[in-house]
């Protein structure tokens, strides 16, 4: 079911409770108004005939009906009246009628035998009933005579009429709700299709992106900024990673596909070498096998740094704990020493200065850096480490040839090579790999550099 369909329906069966609740209340109102007035208005006069019998009176002269007249004030002859569709009836307790009104002919009102024992407690009773097959609203009140029930009084009025405008009024209710819901569906299903208009844009558009591989495509944004508008602005912003991301895994596979492409063609040219006929000198082909075990120790340290560069693009940091810095930093240093005992570098840590790192990728970081910093440059090397406002601050100085300025920008891009260097010095990755780690914890890494003034790499960490 699409989203337009159940948006439609949903604005539909909202509507559809409303109108239910509010035609119900108006029903139920008229009902209970109409059911009262007439209770009221039968027991009103079922209490005027009670007493005109309590009295002796006979409610055909008496005009029962009417209120009573003051003493001494003659009877007005008329005939005996009751509103339309209104029954009387005076029984004995026995039960036998001794009194009807002319309207119901041969019936009788009935009494059940629940209301029956109430009336002869002394209570009235109201009731509803068949009389002739019309339903009547019958009202029974006992007559008494010397504190003794000697008659029972009833008054009946037909419901026919109530019923027959009830029936009317639901009717009218259901066609103009039936209506009313009918307009709204089809309302809410044109303002749906014009509300997710953008959003058609913006499938159609993906559809268009994922046949064509074309991420230079966009979704046009027209009208408020609300949540569709911010949808196709999100999604255009995607768009412009995807690209941009597009674009540097082409340059990356290229780039690999070079880097690869010169020992490989070495190895091969050598390989040839050796099977040549007649076979080539021993002195020539220690040399080969040297060429070709120095391609195939590339080969594996080109290897090597992609599958580090796929970790730290596709790693997570976990939980970052408080640890001591000073460990870390000196045994960067001292693993540093190692791989050239005549290089002088330094180590300046504040011995109490802690941070909430994730250890093994900042060692990383520190032992790329440091050893950039031994194959560029020839004096020493300084590294510091220090903590400010739970700010974790590290930095690795040499003073070598520094860097150009136009190199700056591409320092850590990926492959990147400064001038001068060797394939010896690297293949460019290392820096690049640097960053990732670092921009994973919410860090930066950045560099300051004048030509023969050497560099400054500065790796900042938030608080964890």
């Amino acid at each position: 079911m699409s989203i337009r369909l159940r948006l439609t329906l949903l604005y539909t069966a909202i509507l559809a409770v409303t109108l239910a609740s509010l035609g119900a209340i108006l029903y139920g109102t008229q009902h209970r108004s109409m059911v009262g007035e007439g209770g009221r208005m039968i027991r009103d006069i079922g209490q005027r005939l009670v007493e005109l019998r309590e009295r002796g009176a006979d409610p055909v002269t008496e005009p029962w009906d009417a209120p009573p007249r003051p003493p001494g004030m003659a009877p007005e002859p008329r005939q005996l009246g009751h509103p339309r569709r209104l029954f009387m009836q005076i029984s004995t307790t026995e039960p036998r009628v001794v009194i009807r009104s002319d309207a119901l002919g041969d019936l009788e009102l009935p009494l059940s035998d629940a209301g029956r024992l109430v009336v002869l407690r002394g209570e009235a009773w109201q009731e509803t009933a068949y009389v002739g097959g019309e339903r009547m609203l019958i009202y029974s009140a006992p007559v008494r005579r010397q504190n003794e029930i000697t008659e029972i009084a009833q008054v009946a009025q037909s419901l026919a009429e109530q019923e027959q405008y009830l029936a009317t009024l639901r009717r009218n209710l259901l066609l103009v709700s039936g209506i009313a819901i009918l307009i709204a569906f089809g309302l809410g299903w044109l303002l749906a299709g014009v509300v997710l208009r953008p959003i058609d844009r913006i499938t159609q558009t993906a559809q268009e992106i994922g046949a064509e591989r074309d991420f230079s495509r966009r979704v046009s944004v027209t009208g408020p900024n609300d949540e569709i508008g911010r949808l196709a602005t999100t999604f255009n912003d995607m768009l412009d990673e995807l690209e941009a991301a597009y674009q540097q895994q082409q340059q990356f596979v290229a780039d690999v596909s070079h880097e690869l492409r010169t020992p490989l063609t070495t190895l091969r040219g050598n390989l040839d070498l050796l099977r040549r006929q007649p076979p080539i000198s021993d002195d020539d082909r220690t040399e080969v096998l040297s060429d070709m075990v120095d391609e195939s120790q590339r080969l594996v340290r080109l290897v090597n740094d992609l599958l580090t560069l796929a970790r730290a693009d596709a790693w997570r940091p976990g939980r970052r704990d408080l640890h001591p810095i000073a460990p870390l930093v000196e045994e960067t240093v001292r693993q540093a020493r190692i791989l050239d005992a005549d290089r002088q570098i330094a180590c300046e840590v504040a011995p109490d200065a802690v941070a909430a790192v994730d250890q093994d990728a900042l060692r990383q970081v520190m032992l790329i850096l440091v050893d950039n910093a031994l194959k560029h440059t020839t004096g020493p090397i300084t590294v510091t480490a220090n903590t400010d406002d739970d700010t974790l601050t590290i930095s690795v100085r040499d003073t070598g040839p520094g860097i150009a300025l136009e190199e700056l920008p591409h320092l850590f891009e990926r492959f990147h090579r400064g001038r001068g260097t060797t394939p010896e010095s690297g293949i460019g990755l290392g820096l690049a790999i640097a960053r990732a780690l670092v921009e994973r914890q919410g860090g930066a890494l950045a560099v300051e550099s004048q030509v023969e003034h050497g560099s400054v790499f500065t790796v900042t960490l938030p608080p964890g």
